[in-house]
């Protein structure tokens, strides 16, 4: 079965082909894609800079001047059949095409076989993910009007914490809010799912008998609390706003301070909006930047107020952390994964030295030699550390694969 994922985003866009055949269970660990193609309109107003790789190495870049992202889609997927990265005889032998989907609402629990209703839902639902879900459902529509009635696939973000408790997922203003779908809902659950389940198997455990906390760190973070392979907690809640301090997110605030802003300076909705997405966080407290290697190169240059954001970091991060335990009565892993959880030997240690009073122990070696898929913990570490690749265009793939497999 040859599977198309599409991951597009409001300023980017990431592709891959697999090809997949297997009788039995899929392996945990991703095949190497056929093809991968990315997308990236953030350098250039108006031009789209295009970069394909084959599993053979063969490379192909270009730049295209449009908006169009129907006709960037195509000159993409021409790629996959034409010219040096032609890794297949023509578009229609891609059976299915998975796409990754940012809010699937109260109503999508698992991924689905896109028809009207459910694109008249992504639609719908763009009122509570601006930034995702139109770009999402236009990479859905393109892929129609290039391959016509292919069979697609939705993968929503928020299918997997769609089970979490009222208790945790139900704010404490007036109960009116559950009405009109004021509830946590949580993010980064392709992220969260994948690396929950490559945890079991590099653990060998099986996944209903753990309980895992999952840091997602990268320019948006967020926890997810995963017991008896569900999502049982998470810290993003209506927004994926909500929870740890990110890149230029504010993450928690206390909602006074709005009303404050609102009253006494005059402030209007999109100021505020604009604050706490893109002002906040990383960049707004050390006004350096949003990227956490920046930050470090700050401190050790002694600058005060990078040191500080990055404390201010590791406490939020502790907190969290902390809040997830008692959703789960006990912890067997701590995972981290994304862009700084993968790669900032000095974040896991500085959260996870709050925690050794649970018996966590960190193998400093281990720590600071880049390990990915990894545990990073001693032998007589209560709680295992893992580092973990996060690998969303397999967890898109294998959704794919498992739901047409069924269907057949």
């Amino acid at each position: 079965m040859k599977i198309l994922v599409l991951n597009a985003g409001s300023s980017s866009q990431k592709s891959c082909l697999y090809d997949l055949d297997y009788d039995n269970n899929l392996p945990s660990l991703p095949p190497p894609p056929l093809w991968e193609g990315k997308v990236d309109w953030s350098h250039h107003q108006g031009v789209a800079e295009i970069e394909v790789e084959t599993a053979r190495g063969d490379k192909f870049t270009e730049e295209i001047a449009t908006d169009s992202q129907s006709e960037v889609m195509s000159r993409l997927l021409d790629t996959i059949c034409e010219g040096s990265t032609k890794v297949i005889n023509k578009l229609a032998d891609i059976d299915v095409v998975g796409h990754r989907v940012v809010h699937g609402g109260r109503k999508y629990r698992e991924s689905t076989v896109i028809n009207q209703s459910v694109k008249d839902a992504i639609a719908h639902l763009a009122k509570l993910a601006p930034a995702h879900n139109p770009a999402n459902l236009a990479g859905i529509e393109a892929v129609e009007n290039i391959l016509g009635d292919i069979k697609q696939v939705a993968v929503f973000d928020t299918a997997f914490h769609s089970n979490i408790p009222d208790k945790a997922a139900i704010y404490p203003g007036p109960f009116e809010w559950t009405q009109q779908d004021i509830i946590r809902y949580g993010f980064h659950g392709i992220g969260h799912q994948y690396c929950s389940q490559r945890a079991a198997d590099i653990l060998g455990k099986d996944l209903m008998s753990l309980r895992l906390i999952s840091c997602h760190l990268g320019n948006g973070c967020s926890l997810a609390a995963i017991k008896n392979a569900r999502s049982v907690d998470t810290t993003m809640g209506f927004t994926p706003l909500e929870g740890l301090m990110m890149g230029s997110r504010s993450g928690s605030v206390d909602p006074g301070i709005l009303i404050y802003l609102l009253q006494q300076d005059n402030y209007t909705v999109e100021q505020l909006d604009n604050i706490l997405n893109k002002a906040s966080g990383l960049k707004g407290i050390s006004g350096i930047s949003s990227d956490m290697r920046q930050i470090k190169a700050a401190i050790s240059q002694g600058n005060y107020r990078a040191q500080l954001a990055f404390d201010i970091y590791v406490h939020r991060l502790r907190s969290n952390i902390g809040s997830m335990l008692g959703s789960l009565a006990g912890l067997d892993a701590l995972i981290f994964t994304a862009g700084i959880g993968e790669n900032s030997p000095e974040i896991r240690q500085a959260a996870c030295e709050a925690f050794e009073f649970l018996g966590i122990k960190i193998d400093t070696d281990k720590n600071i030699h880049k390990p990915i898929d990894e545990d990073i913990s001693t032998s007589d570490s209560a709680v295992k550390v893992l580092v973990i690749h996060t690998q969303e265009n397999w967890q898109i793939a294998r959704e794919c694969y498992e739901l047409i497999a069924h269907q057949v």
